[in-house]
């Protein structure tokens, strides 16, 4: 009888034991064994207040680093006239018998006049006048110029329309994309992603890239629309895409597993706990942060000042201290980083006393 009650409390232990409990996440001083080997594979940096300036200076991973984009103005000039574009000119002259005016009129008009690919336009009785180049003040001044040569008494009023080459291209990633023909030399890329109906409501954290001249420039929509410097007049032969930022890191541990978009530029290690559902307070470990790398093999220097010496690296973060929390804070995740919230021991200590529990329940009730 008291060898059927040990089997049956033997049994029902491991019963439990077997199903009753999660495997859980790692320990830290499990992922961190192999640190205190001879030849280790990976480097351990401490995540402290006095390492930042040095991890700063290390080549970025998984992205360049920060997106580039021009400030409005700072594109280029965007108030001139280029070849394609429609000039009208209209002249005044109280001269009798005027050479620019019809018989019994003081005025003629011009309308229609393509700027050629030289950046000329053809005005009667002066010839090709160059305005390529210039904005249509400066224009005037130069076709004023010539006309006087012929009549000193006249006066010009000039006028301008964007031509068919000043158009600018709707990728993708709006509701209605295509070309798009600019109505002014002042149309902004706000206009323009208005014009092709907004952007599609389907992209997750939307990224704007602009091509220009061969160049890629890149901003997250959410700071194109908050920050008017950013609003840049377009020019002729841009290309606007908007895509999702496709970047992420990876949560993992006493989290749980996921993958976590990046919904803004720069995301700190404490701001990445928190998207990734931050610590649980029975399971974490909050001295057992662990935020590993890949860097590229070009990247290693042996003295760890410019690079990281071994091209993984293992970053530890302690946020049981004043050092570690405002490190945290500055310390910035980059996409393609593992963040791993390691279990606290307590955790096994307290499955334990659970287990034994349980099993010490089921044989008083058998006796």
């Amino acid at each position: 009888m008291v060898l059927r009650r040990f089997l049956l409390v033997a049994l029902s232990v491991a019963g439990l034991a077997g199903c009753g409990f999660p495997a859980g996440a790692p320990f830290q001083a499990e992922i961190l064994a192999e640190a205190g080997a001879e030849n280790p594979t990976f480097d351990v940096v401490e995540v402290s207040r006095a390492n930042l300036a040095r991890v700063a200076t290390w080549p970025s991973t998984g992205w360049a680093g920060q997106y580039s984009w021009l400030t409005a103005g700072g594109g280029g000039p965007t108030n001139v006239i280029r070849a394609g574009d429609e000039v009208s000119l209209a002249i005044w002259d109280s001269q009798e018998n005027s050479l620019l005016t019809p018989p019994n009129a003081k005025s003629t008009v011009m309308n229609g006049m393509i700027v050629s690919p030289g950046g000329t336009i053809f005005v009667p009785y002066v010839g090709e006048v160059v305005i390529n180049g210039l904005t249509p003040m400066d224009a005037r001044q130069v076709v004023q110029r010539e006309i006087e040569r012929i009549a000193p008494s006249a006066q010009v009023q000039l006028t301008t329309l964007a031509g068919e080459s000043n158009s600018v291209d709707l990728v993708r990633g709006v509701m209605r994309p295509g070309r798009v023909q600019m109505p002014s030399r002042n149309y902004t890329i706000l206009s323009l992603i208005s014009e092709g109906g907004g952007i599609d409501t389907r992209l997750r954290n939307p990224l704007v890239r602009l091509i220009r001249d061969g160049r890629s420039y890149e901003i997250r929509a959410d700071d194109l629309f908050a920050d008017p410097s950013r609003n840049i007049a377009m020019r002729g032969g841009d290309k606007v895409i908007v895509d999702e930022d496709k970047r992420f890191f990876v949560a993992a541990g006493a989290t749980g597993d996921r993958l976590v978009e990046f919904d803004r530029e720069h995301i700190t290690a404490m701001e990445a706990l928190s998207m990734a559902g931050g610590l649980a307070e029975n399971r974490a470990d909050p001295q057992g942060i662990l935020i590993l790398r890949d860097y590229p093999a070009e990247a290693v220097r042996a003295d760890g000042k410019a690079g990281p010496k071994r091209a993984q690296v293992v970053f530890t973060v302690d946020l049981t201290t004043a050092d570690g929390l405002f490190a945290a804070r500055e310390f910035q995740v980059n996409p393609g980083d593992l963040v791993m919230v390691t279990e606290s021991r307590m955790v096994s200590v307290a499955q334990a006393i659970d287990l034994a529990s349980a099993g010490l329940l089921v044989r008083n009730r058998l006796q």
